[in-house]
């Protein structure tokens, strides 16, 4: 699987790698790419999702946080630099075995680290009763884009004040609290966000493809089509 690289280290708003994962499914002829990215505050949800239900969107406008649209299914997400999201666009076209590839590859890394996880029927990936990592994933017209959230830190009352699930989700669950939902790999391992980031790529990858000016311009073009609200 090649690691995609972009020409310059500059970290980039959310609506342009969701735009990235889409370009590199269109135009990167191989058969699995795989890339990771860090954003400013934002909240994701998904295309099934009525913005107004999931997301404070007051609270993100007071607090800077910008809000977007995925075209995958799944759950609302808040994420900033703390976190880690990862990209695995793959050329398989069945969603559920691009699923379980992605859940398989990222178990394998985790326990690398020492850290027992699990994977659930919802593709979620689980340290004892809570989830570290969330997964979402769509068709494509080449394969599959499987995208999701690595919870290495994060802003809790972002995530908590940004993010607003019905009394009745919670109730199901039988929990009070978003934070009462997840948990942070940081309190499982040793290894700073660089070292995870290091380790996923070198376990995960051999060889990269990198993207050029062009590339990102493209990119840029497609991003706009992600952008919600500013």
């Amino acid at each position: 699987m090649k690691y995609v690289v972009l020409p310059t280290d500059e970290v980039h708003r959310l609506d342009f790698y969701l735009a990235m994962e889409e370009y590199v499914a269109r135009q990167v002829d191989e058969a699995d790419c795989f890339f990771m990215w860090q954003v400013e505050p934002s909240v994701i949800y998904g295309r099934n999702q009525v913005v107004e239900n999931e997301v404070n969107l007051n609270y993100c406008r007071e607090n800077g946080i910008r809000v977007y649209q995925r075209k995958s299914g799944g759950g609302c997400v808040y994420a900033d630099k703390d976190n880690l999201m990862l990209s695995f666009v793959t050329r398989e076209e069945n969603v559920g075995f691009a699923f379980n590839r992605f859940v398989t590859m990222v178990l394998l890394v985790l326990r690398k680290m020492g850290v027992e996880a699990t994977g659930t029927t919802h593709n979620d990936i689980m340290i004892g009763d809570r989830k570290v990592c969330g997964t979402a994933c769509r068709k494509t017209a080449s394969g599959c884009v499987v995208h999701s959230t690595m919870l290495y830190d994060t802003n809790m009352a972002h995530m908590q004040n940004a993010i607003t699930p019905g009394p009745e989700k919670l109730q199901k669950k039988g929990i009070e609290s978003v934070r009462q939902r997840i948990t942070l790999l940081k309190d499982y391992t040793p290894l700073s966000l660089g070292q995870v980031k290091t380790l996923i790529r070198e376990t995960l990858c051999q060889g990269e493809h990198r993207l050029s000016a062009a590339d990102v311009a493209e990119i840029e073009r497609l991003a706009q089509a992600y952008r919600r609200m500013e």
